[in-house]
């Protein structure tokens, strides 16, 4: 018994100086941290601060302060941002500017282009107006955005319009301690434009983009380029393929809703002149090519039906190929354009060669038909004789001599080569009628050249071509 007791006590003691131990460690971290805490407080009201050191001289930033939140900062939930600011006053002045990061295309078929700009509106908003001591900014995406209120541009006949959101959306909001505001956008927009092609390709095209306000009109909402004309700003590295941007520029004016209102319309214009060479390449050479190709068959004989023929129609053949290419790439407009009137002159030049020579060739055999009938009516001796000897009696037919050197040439080389001439001995008197022979006989001489058309072609065919391509490069270039 006397051992058990012992032992108890020995416990007991054990366990009470461990007690003892335990609330000393406790009692030396509760002064530790009551030492620090006062410390801190004597930090934050300066009675810690020591003379001259640059920790403490700078004063603490509501704005740059973890722990406060920018919707309490700005006082979102003290007021009702659905309502523009200064509801019921004058209208608030909303200050616009564009930087155009790229012009990507144009289309005439559709009538349309596509444009990228940064697009930033200026306004005050003294409901965001906050406290600060050093007049700091407060930048924000677009989270922010969605609870205060922001113009509602929209844009005028625009087809289809984006917001970047890659890496996430492209907003930007800052607002400024007395309440001013810069929100900045990256939009992609594709708006139509009105062109006309009466003048393509040696056309200028004037396009617009239109901003304007969506709900508000004139009386609550006033738009305005913050900086006029130099509100405008455009990269230097824009360029187009087809086009050649001649300037920039801006315009407000008013728009009038019969059912709503007036409001504020600002316009970007841009002048784009069309790139020719291209085109000459591609249209022009090729057509003015296949019309002078069409002028080799009037140096080809008019009895080569195989050479004259398929050539014609090859040059018909190419210049429809080459009309109907170029209007495939073109709005189905109700005038005529400038390259119509070019592709087809020389379609109506390459379609009168062939009729030329069909022409030379129907007039040939009509006249080897005649000259067939008249030796076989005549009786009297038919062939070449002496144009000198070959006279016609005066006295029996009132007709003079005839002279061979009035006549054309048929099938004559122009270097003066022999001659093929028809010539048909006629004999007009009595006696061939009767029976009866006269010493005195009479002879018509008939000289056939069906190659004067291929002659005079060869000069006034390219002498028209030559003279349409001076009018119509002097109206249109």
């Amino acid at each position: 018994m006397q051992v058990d007791a012992a032992v108890v006590l020995f416990c007991v003691w054990i366990v009470g100086a461990a007690g003892r131990v335990a609330q000393s460690r406790g009692h030396k971290l509760e002064t530790y941290k009551q030492s620090r805490s006062r410390r801190e407080t004597r930090m934050e009201g300066g009675g810690g601060q020591k003379p001259g050191s640059p920790i403490y001289k700078r004063s603490p930033d509501m704005t740059k302060n973890l722990m406060t939140k920018s919707e309490q900062l700005l006082r979102i939930d003290d007021h009702d941002f659905t309502m523009r600011p200064a509801f019921g006053g004058p209208p608030i002045p909303v200050g616009v500017d564009v930087q155009v990061e790229s012009l990507d295309t144009i289309s005439e078929v559709d009538m349309d282009f596509t444009m990228t700009l940064y697009l930033r509106h200026y306004w005050k908003d003294e409901r965001l107006a906050f406290q600060s001591t050093n007049n700091q900014s407060m930048t924000f995406d677009s989270r922010l955005v969605k609870k205060i209120w922001v113009p509602d541009m929209f844009f005028v006949h625009s087809k289809r319009s984006f917001i970047h959101d890659t890496t996430t959306d492209n907003v930007m909001l800052r607002v400024y301690p007395d309440g001013n505001v810069l929100y900045s956008l990256r939009v992609t927009v594709t708006a139509m434009c009105n062109m006309d092609l009466s003048r393509f390709p040696l056309d200028t095209q004037t396009c617009s983009l239109e901003i304007e306000s969506y709900a508000y009109t004139d009386d609550d909402l006033m738009l305005y380029w913050k900086k006029g004309n130099e509100s405008l700003n455009t990269d230097d590295r824009i360029s187009l393929s087809q086009f050649l941007i001649q300037k920039f520029h801006t315009t407000t004016k008013l728009a009038f809703y019969s059912s709503t209102g007036w409001y504020n319309r600002l316009y970007i214009h841009f002048t784009l002149r069309r790139h020719i060479f291209f085109f000459l390449l591609q249209t022009y050479f090729p057509a003015t090519l296949m019309v002078m190709l069409s002028w080799v068959s009037f140096w080809i004989d008019r009895r080569a039906v195989p050479a004259r023929v398929p050539l014609g129609i090859t040059t018909v053949l190419t210049m429809s190929t080459i009309i109907t290419g170029v209007n495939a790439s073109m709005p189905r407009v109700s005038y005529i354009k400038a390259v119509d009137i070019y592709l087809w002159v020389s379609f109506v030049f390459v379609f009168l060669s062939v009729i030329e020579y069909a022409a030379v060739n129907y007039l040939s055999t009509v006249q080897e038909r005649k000259e067939r009938k008249l030796r076989e009516r005549l009786p009297c001796t038919c062939g070449i004789g002496n144009p000198d000897e070959m006279m016609i009696d005066p006295q029996i037919t009132g007709y003079g001599s005839m002279d061979v050197n009035t006549t054309g040439n048929y099938g004559m080389p122009e270097n003066g080569g022999r001659q093929e001439r028809i010539m048909a001995q006629v004999a007009l008197n009595d006696s061939q009628i009767t029976g009866q022979v006269r010493p005195s006989r009479g002879y018509v001489n008939v000289w056939i050249d069906t190659h004067a058309i291929d002659k005079y072609s060869r000069v006034v065919f390219p002498g028209a071509y030559i003279l349409f391509n001076i009018i119509y490069w002097s109206i249109y270039s």
